[in-house]
C-alpha cells in the first residue's frame, strides 16, 4: 500500500523564519504568535505549532498554546490542521484571531471541545499609525508606564478587568501564577496605568509587540471613573506612547456590544481593518 505523506506536521526550531515570514503577510493579524514565536522559539511551554506545506513552501499554520491561533488559514488548509489540532487533545483557554479563520476551524473541532462559555464571533479589529495629538485628541499625562516594583499595585485592576472580560476570575486561591503573567509585562515596560491616591485607575498593556506592530490588550478604567472621558484620554496617550517609543502600528480588538470603547477608540483615530472572533472556553 502507498503511503502519502500528510501535508501538515509539527514545525521544529529550523522553521521559525518560515513561521516569522507568513505571520508577515499580515502583521496586525499575526501580531500575537509572532510575539510568541519570538519570545519562546518554536517549542516553548506548553505549546506547539503545527504547519501545512505545500511543495516545501508553509502555506498556513496554528499556533496551540494556552490559546489556539490560526494563522494564515484557508478553507482549504484549515481541515488537515484541525485533525492535528485534535489529537492534541488539550485544553486552551480560548479560540482566537481573525474571525473567518477561527469560525472556520471552530466548526470542525466543537464537537470535541466541551464547555464552552461564548462564541464571539463580531470583534472589530481596529488600528491606527496616526498619534491622537494630531487629531486634535490630548492624551492624560498622568498615563506612564508601570514600574517593576508595581505588580501588586497593578494586581486588583487586571484582575478586575479579566474577571469583568471573560466571565471569570484569572486564578482561585494563590495568585503566584498570574502575578507572573503581569510581571513580564511590567518588566518589558508594556503596561501603561493612571495611578492616583495609591491606586490604579487606568490600565492598559502592550499583549503582543512584533513586526513593527503593537498589540494593545487589558483596557481599563475604574469603574466609578467611567463616562467622564477618562478613557479617551488615557487611550490617546497610550497610542500617542506606543507610536513614538514601540511600533508604527498600534492594533487592538473589541467586543461588538462594547459601544463606550468602540466610540472611545474612533474618538483617538483608530479605524477597523477587519474582524476578529474569539471562543471562550
Amino acid at each position: 500500500m502507498l503511503r502519502t505523506r500528510t501535508p501538515t506536521r509539527v514545525l521544529t526550531p529550523s522553521d521559525l523564519d518560515a513561521a516569522l515570514g507568513l505571520c508577515a503577510r499580515n502583521p496586525a493579524d499575526n501580531v500575537f504568535v509572532a510575539a510568541r514565536l519570538l519570545e519562546a522559539g518554536m517549542a516553548g511551554p506548553g505549546q506547539s505549532v503545527v504547519g501545512y506545506e505545500e511543495d516545501g513552501q508553509l502555506q498556513s499554520l496554528c499556533f496551540a498554546g494556552a490559546n489556539v491561533v490560526p494563522v494564515e488559514t484557508t478553507a482549504y488548509t484549515r481541515g488537515p490542521i484541525a485533525d492535528r489540532v485534535r489529537k492534541w487533545n488539550r485544553r486552551a483557554a480560548s479560540f482566537l484571531g481573525p474571525a473567518e479563520q477561527v469560525l472556520g476551524m471552530w466548526e470542525l473541532l466543537e464537537s470535541g471541545w466541551p464547555n464552552v462559555r461564548a462564541v464571539r464571533s463580531n470583534q472589530p479589529h481596529l488600528a491606527t499609525r496616526t498619534p491622537p495629538s494630531r487629531l486634535g485628541v490630548v492624551g492624560d499625562e498622568r498615563v506612564r508606564r508601570a514600574r517593576p516594583g508595581e505588580v501588586d499595585l497593578v494586581l486588583p485592576a487586571a484582575e478586575h478587568m479579566f474577571t469583568q472580560e471573560i466571565g471569570y476570575p484569572p486564578y482561585r486561591g494563590s495568585s503566584r501564577g498570574y502575578r507572573s503573567l503581569l510581571q513580564r509585562l511590567l518588566d518589558q515596560g508594556h503596561t501603561y496605568v493612571i495611578v492616583e491616591n495609591g491606586r490604579v485607575i487606568f490600565k492598559a498593556d502592550l499583549g503582543s509587540v512584533a513586526l513593527d506592530c503593537a498589540q494593545i490588550q487589558g483596557v481599563w478604567v475604574s469603574p466609578e471613573l467611567r463616562g467622564h472621558g477618562l478613557g479617551t484620554s488615557a487611550m490617546a496617550a497610550v497610542v500617542e506612547h506606543v507610536l513614538a517609543d514601540v511600533a508604527p502600528l498600534a492594533t487592538l480588538y473589541v467586543n461588538d456590544f462594547n459601544t463606550a470603547a468602540r466610540t472611545t477608540y474612533e474618538r483617538i483615530g483608530m479605524t477597523q481593518i477587519g474582524t476578529f472572533a474569539t471562543v471562550l472556553m
